[in-house]
């Protein structure tokens, strides 16, 4: 679909905020994506959504190359072609009702709309937040707008707890997790709390994002599955961790 952009905000040097009007009816769990054509660019970037509401799509992006660097210099007014509506996001039946989101960099976006659905669904998510350093933080304020406790963790400690998203997991209370981040910090969460109820969101790069091209694939101990269609949201005992 073609998508008025309504806002592009930086959040941080690197980090930007994207709104763009959309119709969003097929949005049904937090934690689904978007191909977005990049203009010059042969191949759609997957982006995952943070937020939405009728009519509005937010997307929190980090320019890491040329393709989402591109993205960064769109302006209000543009339009900008997005394939809507991919993945299988987070199911909240699966959570408890205290789950902890648990967000490493710029997984944390998709983290905003799910605490959103499970608020609303009358269960206490609250935030775990991870980022290198304090110049690289956003978002915060607005999980700490919807009432959810944040716990912070930098890796050099300039903000919050000094350390990985690990080391402040002792003295949170929580009875299963939803995470989304680095790979790395998906097996540490992982290794951290095996007897907790998880669904994990992964990272891949994708040609397609909707099953065609199987480039995404990866084996699950219940056979090869597709990040871009199966996932990206699949839960810790489906995942091969080794």
């Amino acid at each position: 679909m073609e998508c008025v952009v309504l806002d592009n905000a930086p959040l941080t040097e690197a980090v930007f905020l994207l709104r763009v009007a959309a119709n969003t009816a097929a949005f049904t769990r937090p934690g689904q994506f978007v191909q977005i054509a990049v203009p010059g660019f042969y191949l759609r970037r997957p982006i995952s959504v943070c937020d939405w509401q009728e009519g509005e799509l937010t997307l929190v992006i980090k320019a890491l190359g040329q393709g989402t660097a591109r993205l960064r210099t769109v302006r209000a007014g543009e339009t900008l072609d997005l394939l809507p509506a991919l993945g299988n996001g987070f199911d909240t039946a699966l959570l408890g009702d205290e789950p902890l989101l648990a967000g490493g960099g710029v997984g944390l976006p998709p983290l905003l709309g799910l605490a959103r659905r499970l608020l609303a669904e009358g269960k206490r998510p609250r935030l775990l937040a991870g980022f290198n350093t304090a110049s690289e933080v956003f978002l915060l304020d607005r999980f700490e707008a919807l009432g959810l406790p944040v716990t912070l963790t930098t890796a050099d400690g300039s903000a919050g707890i000094r350390g990985l998203v690990t080391d402040a997991l002792s003295g949170l209370r929580f009875d299963s997790l939803a995470a989304c981040g680095p790979l790395p910090m998906l097996k540490a969460l992982h290794t951290a709390v095996k007897d907790v109820p998880a669904l994990y969101s992964l990272e891949e790069r994708m040609g397609c994002g909707f099953g065609a091209c199987m480039g995404c694939s990866l084996e699950t101990k219940h056979g090869p599955k597709r990040v871009c269609k199966e996932g990206p949201v699949f839960t810790g005992e489906e995942l091969m961790w080794e």
